[in-house]
């Protein structure tokens, strides 16, 4: 974690007052904690595929493009 702060303190916000750390401390730990593993990742891709098949279901697939339909 605090490599990761540093690494942000001295690439991207490179002139911090001392009055405004809390404010960044608070975005590196907000971003650390919402990190995503593959795991989630992986969970919120079954979901989304999930609800989007549940939506798909008794719709048909046609190959003719919307633009050209008569």
């Amino acid at each position: 974690y605090y490599s990761i702060f540093k690494r942000g303190m001295k690439g991207v916000y490179q002139h911090c007052g001392e009055q405004h750390l809390h404010r960044y401390l608070a975005e590196f730990d907000f971003r650390y904690s919402n990190i995503l593993t593959a795991s989630r990742l992986a969970l919120m891709t079954a979901r989304a595929l999930s609800s989007l098949f549940k939506g798909a279901s008794g719709k048909r697939l046609t190959y003719r493009r919307p633009d050209l339909a008569e």
